[in-house]
This record gives structure tokens, sequence and C-alpha cells, in this order.
């Protein structure tokens, strides 16, 4: 299991993390998510032990993952600018990874020839973005990490691409227990493989909890009112947000569907109706609602 408790990091006077607290459980996919300038990428970096927190603590299985070589071994990451030596070829990283990762597979490696067909003694920094991307994969999965962290995985990777690496990730988790935790702006595809989220904003991490029990807590509510009738909803009811397309209004109200439908149903409304909310919505509405959401602005 992952832990951040209470972690506070300060650059030039500037709190990047300011007492952020983080559970990853083990063997699952957590997504982490947030704005730009939350902190998620200087989160990840404490937990790859590359930065040491100014306070609080960032533990793996139990202990801090800075200055720790045997738990470094367990944690391979792929960041968002992968980093790889200038004259390097994938079979020179290779090499180097095996020398780190006591656990890497070189049969796996000569299998991953298959799904990733890149010249591996070509410079790296000869390929495209794309090419990159996928190099980081073939070689970091080979490392059989117990924890991968991944900062924008799948960025500049076509769409076939994109779901063989999912699906190799997911194979993982299921049949290795690999914990994997990721960030990404691509809501719409976490959605799809995320267990738990967790949404950072101002280096700190506002909640954290299933996808389930996120999708369970929050409400999309359509109702429609005869003619002249628009009841103003109790208090009670915690609306986070209202628009409205004629007699159609469209409600964001946090609690379950069934609890809230039934008390707007009791004011009349002509039809009522639960709809699910994506990821994305929930995260825009977490993140304060209309103050988070697109602003119009007259040009």
């Amino acid at each position: 299991m992952i832990e951040v408790n209470n972690v506070v990091k300060t650059f030039d006077g500037f709190a990047a993390l300011d007492g952020a607290n983080i559970t990853v459980p083990e063997g699952g996919v957590y997504g982490l998510v947030g704005p730009n300038g939350a902190g998620k990428s200087t989160i990840i970096r404490h937990l790859t032990g590359i930065y040491r927190p100014d306070s609080g603590q960032v533990l793996v299985e139990g202990q801090p993952i800075y200055e720790n070589p045997e738990k470094k071994a367990q944690v391979a990451a792929i960041p968002d600018d992968w980093y790889y030596f200038p004259s390097a070829t994938i079979q020179d990283m290779m090499r180097f990874y095996r020398g780190f990762y006591p656990h890497f597979d070189t049969a796996r490696y000569e299998r991953f020839k298959e799904v990733f067909t890149l010249p591996e003694r070509s410079p790296i920094r000869r390929m495209s973005k794309g090419m990159q991307k996928q190099a980081a994969f073939w070689l970091t999965m080979c490392c059989r990490p117990r924890y991968l962290i991944l900062d924008e995985p799948v960025d500049g990777l076509d769409p076939v691409m994109r779901r063989q690496v999912w699906s190799l990730m997911m194979g993982d988790v299921t049949e290795h227990g690999t914990t994997v935790l990721v960030s990404s702006h691509n809501l719409r595809e976490l959605e799809d493989v995320c267990d738990h989220v967790g949404i950072m904003n101002k280096g700190k991490v506002l909640l954290e909890r299933s996808l389930s029990d996120l999708q369970e807590n929050i409400v999309k509510l359509q109702a429609v009112w005869k003619p002249g009738e628009t009841p103003v909803l109790p208090r009670e009811l915690e609306v986070l947000h209202t628009s409205n397309v004629g007699r159609v209004y469209t409600y964001i109200v946090r609690g379950t569907a069934q609890a809230v439908t039934e008390r707007v149903a009791q004011f009349g409304p002509l039809m009522v109706e639960a709809l699910p909310l994506s990821l994305e919505e929930i995260f825009i509405y977490e993140l304060g609602g209309e103050q988070y959401a697109v602003k119009e602005i007259l040009l």
C-alpha cells in the first residue's frame, strides 16, 4: 500500500503540496486528477523517491521511499517527459533498467517485440513522441514492478496502441496484483480503468473514494415543470448547479439518485429522471461547480 501522510513541499515560499494525504489500496488502479498546478506531478516525484518532503511521510508498505533502494526497486514510473540517455537505444536502456530492477523479465522483453514494433538498436532521440512513449512502456513493464506510477501515460499514443497498453497494464493488475497510480487529464479514459479516484487542488487532496462511491453520491437530475411553475428546491437538497433549456431543468445534486428523485418528485414535476454523471462532470462540480465551469467571454 502507498500512503502519503500530511505532506508539505514548498519551493521558494510556494506550497506545491500543503498537507496532502493519499492512500492507494493494493492491487487496483488509482486515478489522481486535478487542474494544472494542483500538485499531481510533485506528489509523483515524492512517490518515486525523487523529492524528500519538508514534513509528513511518504510510505510504501509502511517504509519511507526516500533513499530506500529496496522499496525503490519495487516502484517503476513513466513520467510525462520520459528520460533516456541522449545517445541510448532501447537495447541500451534495457541493460540499464535490468541493472536496477532485480525482477527485470528479459523473456518478457523479447515477447514484447511483437507488441512494440520499434527499432531497438536505433537512438531513441530520433523516434517520434509516440514511439518514445511505447519504448517507455516496453521497458517499464518488463521491470515487473509491484507499484507502477504513471503521469499522462498514453499521451501521444494512437488509439490502437492506447488500447494495447491499457490491456497489458490491466492484465498485470489482474494476474500479478500490480498497483497502479495514474495521473491524467483524460478523465473519460480513467473512468474505464480506475477503482479509486483522488481529486487534488492547490496542493491538497480534496477527496478520495472508490469510483462507484463517487458516482453514487452525486446525481444529475432532469425535471420538467408545469408552465409558470419553477419551484425553489429546499436547502436540505445540496444543489451544486442548476441550468435549464425551456421547461427542462437540470440539477446537479449531492446525494443518492433514489433519495434525490423521491424528494424532488414531491414538488409535482411533469417528469423527473436521474442520470449518471461522468467522472469529468464529478470533477468539475467537486472543484466548485459554476465557479470552475467554462466561462463564456464576449469577444
